[in-house]
């Protein structure tokens, strides 16, 4: 089985979180993660595990959200979206899991 690391999507949603702040804050923010190190990723380098599990943490969302398997589905257009919502800073976490019941429903119904 051979799986790889969708390194756009963690490029983007490290770049989305964080927003306007500069990658040394982040850096601090997420602990024992370098800016250069931060930087790379956004460049669409692939980060050593501990440094993924700490970004997956940081954008509350799981570490398979990133992963593509050759034997596996690749990743739901719900899911992505549910992991794009959940790495934004720009609305509240009420707000944030609204528009998650809103997603709920709309896939549920269908």
């Amino acid at each position: 089985m051979e799986s790889t690391l969708d390194t756009e999507l963690l490029a983007g949603m490290l770049k989305t979180k964080r927003g306007t702040q500069g990658l040394r804050a982040i850096a601090e923010e997420i602990g024992s993660v370098s800016f250069a190190t931060l930087s790379r990723i956004e460049q669409g380098r692939i980060p050593d595990v501990d440094t993924f599990i700490r970004i997956c943490k940081w954008l509350e969302v799981s570490t398979e959200t990133f992963i593509l398997s050759s034997s596996t589905k690749a990743v739901s257009s719900k899911d992505r979206i549910v992991a794009h919502l959940r790495a934004e800073k720009e609305l509240s976490k009420e707000h944030v899991n609204m528009i998650l019941n809103m997603i709920d429903l709309a896939y549920n119904s269908k």
